[in-house]
Parts: structure tokens; sequence; C-alpha cells
């Protein structure tokens, strides 16, 4: 299988480690699987390979360090375990790879980082200066300090922005189950295991759970969309069971593990890249058939007069989503025209902009520029 041989090929690897797999049933770290992990990666490493970790385990830390039994449900009380156990977690971290002579680095992100397009390549610019110092970055949100609107959320989602923002060429998920199924196998024992997924179309969403259903919101969703998200960056992802680290060894050997997401042949550029995944959304714009032709397949820019309807309460200059008649989100773009301005010529012509406004920023409520398709 040739992907198999791609992925040994990768020379830039993000991995990301959740917490199932890097703590006990107690929520206590797993030192054993970590020592494991450590010992994998610094492998790869010697081979001359550039690593990135993405870490879970901070609560975990901070719950050990105190003698918790239970994990705490309060956001307050997650920052303040999150704030004794980063240090903690770095310091195994530390240790354990210094065991095998490799040098690692923290580095804590939050969303602010992410959206803002000056820190955004800022926080590159340092990643690609560890790496060139054949440091391996060690990455976790900073739980500390970021409130719940203010997170990127699942560390699944900050794997696969890192490796758009290193131009990583493969991200390996460490999770819980062994891979994608074509149902829920803990409900389903008939379902299988899909090794090679080529695009990730609604059929293959719908593998993954519904909304309503455990197996959805227990993260195969989110893992999804972090594939969605390296995979449109030109990278390939593999979805792994991280019970058993000395799987990453069998994976670099060319032998089937896990399920492969495969890269995409028309790969973003870095600043659509960001603009479809750094920001934080202000609203939503519904646009008509011929508005979706134009701007899916013709390339063209977003004019008020292909807007049905928009919801949301966003300015000048910030992100939205663009939707289809179906409810699918077709892309992302930036608007010229805030939520107010908006409703009042929606579905109008561009020549009638200054008359109803008083002015006109511009002709294009979502400039083709400023635009990026999400819509496999």
């Amino acid at each position: 299988m040739e992907y198999l041989k791609e992925i040994q090929k990768a020379r830039r690897i993000v991995v990301k480690v959740g917490t199932s797999t890097l703590t006990h049933a107690t929520g206590k770290l797993n030192f054993n699987r970590m020592e494991q992990l450590v010992r994998q990666l610094s492998d790869l490493r010697n081979q001359g390979k550039e690593v990135v970790l993405v870490t879970s385990g901070a609560v975990g830390a901070g719950m050990g360090r105190l003698g918790l039994a239970k994990r705490p449900t309060s956001i307050v009380e997650r920052q303040a375990l999150a704030a004794i156990g980063q240090g903690l977690l770095m310091q195994i971290y530390e240790k354990l790879f210094a065991e095998y002579g490799q040098v690692v680095a923290q580095v804590l992100l939050t969303r602010s980082d992410i959206s803002e397009r000056q820190r955004y390549l800022n926080a590159r610019n340092t990643l690609m200066a560890l790496l060139n110092y054949r440091v391996i970055p060690i990455i976790n949100e900073n739980d500390t300090v970021a409130t719940e609107e203010l997170k990127i959320g699942e560390n699944d989602a900050l794997s696969a922005l890192v490796t758009g923002l290193i131009d990583g060429e493969l991200l390996v998920l460490l999770s819980d189950i062994d891979g994608l199924y074509t149902s829920d196998p803990k409900q389903n024992p008939d379902a299988k295991l899909i090794p090679c997924v080529q695009e990730i179309t609604s059929e293959i969403r719908q593998m993954a759970g519904g909304a309503g259903s455990s197996f959805g919101t227990g993260g195969m969703v989110t893992k999804l969309n972090a594939a969605q998200m390296a995979t449109s960056a030109g990278a390939m992802m593999v979805l792994m069971n991280g019970n058993d680290p000395s799987k990453l060894q069998q994976l670099f050997e060319g032998k089937p593990v896990g399920t492969v997401f495969l890269s995409k042949h028309s790969v973003v550029n870095h600043r659509k890249r960001w603009i479809a995944y750094g920001p934080q959304i202000g609203g939503e714009l519904v646009i008509d058939r011929g508005a979706e032709r134009a701007m899916t397949t013709l390339g063209k820019s977003l004019l008020p007069s292909g807007i049905v309807r928009i919801s949301g309460d966003f300015g000048e200059g910030d992100l939205v989503r663009i939707l289809n008649m179906d409810g699918m989100e077709i892309g992302r773009g930036f608007t010229n025209y805030s939520h107010e301005q908006l409703s009042r010529i929606i579905g109008k012509k561009t020549s009638e902009i200054e008359t109803i406004l008083g002015f006109k920023n511009a002709d294009e409520v979502v400039h083709r520029d400023n635009f990026v398709l999400t819509l496999s």
C-alpha cells in the first residue's frame, strides 16, 4: 500500500497523546505508558525525523500531587489543577527524554495565539526555530488562563492546528480506540475497522455517530474534524490506539496500524488555512444556489444579492461561516460589513449599497481573497 510508504518517508511529525492514554482510570498519570511513548518518540528523533508532541495530562498530574481521587468538574478547579500539574508534567517529560539524550521545550498556546494573525506567525516562527535546534517541542493548551470561550478546545484540534502551523507531513492521534469503525464497536460487535479514508464525506461522518450519540460526543467527531484540518494542510493523519506506544514503531516500519486519512491533493496556503481554522467565528451567512456556484465553482466573491439570511452579532472584519441552502458549510471568510449593516442590504445589488447605508466599504460582502472553501 503506497500510503504506508509515504508514512515511512514523513520527516516532520506531530504526535498527539490524550488524557485517556496518559492516565489510569483513577485520573492519575500512567508513568509506564509515558516512558514507552518517550522511548518511541526519541527513536523517531534518532532516525532524523522532526517530532512535535501535543500532550494532555496536566490536570492528572495535579490530581496526583494533591492526592485527589476524583477529577473536578468546575472550570476553576480544573484550571488550578492544571497550574499545579503542568510543571510536574514537564518535569516528568524532561527527565524521561533526557534519559534518551533529547532536549525538550514547553510551548503553551491559547485561542488568541491562533486567532490573531501576528501571534499565529510568532508561534510558527518559534516552533520552526526549536525544530532547527533539533529540540522536541511539547505543546499543551494553556488551561490555567484559557476560559471556556477562549479555549481552542480538544487537543485533537490543537494538534491539527499545530500540524498546519509547522507544515507537518504527518499527524498521529494516539487515542483509546483502534481507529475509525463502520459503526460504534462498543454497540455493534460487527463493526469493521476502516484502514484508510481517502476523503471525509458525509457518509464517513455518519460512521462517527450523530450529534446525539455517545460515540459521536465521545471524541470521534473531533478526530474527524482534526483529520479535515490536517489533510487540508497537506498532511496525512493516523488515528490509532495509544495503549501500546510500541505500535508507533510498527507504523513507521510500513505496517498497517489504525486508520490512515490521506492528504488532499489541493493544499490550502498558509493564510487561507489560518482563515479556515484560526479566528473565532462571529456569525453565519446563508447564500442562494447562484452564489454557492459562483463561490465554489467559479472562484467569485460573495455579493449582497446572493445572501438569503444572516445570524450572529458580528462586526466589520469578523470571520463568518458561509452556508448553502441545505445548511451545509461551504467556506469561511472575513466580512466587509457588520451584522447591522448587512441586515439592511441582503438581497440588494451592489449599486444600491451606498444609497441604503450612506457609504460603501466594498462591492463584496466577502472578497474571494479573504475566503476559503471548507467543503470537502
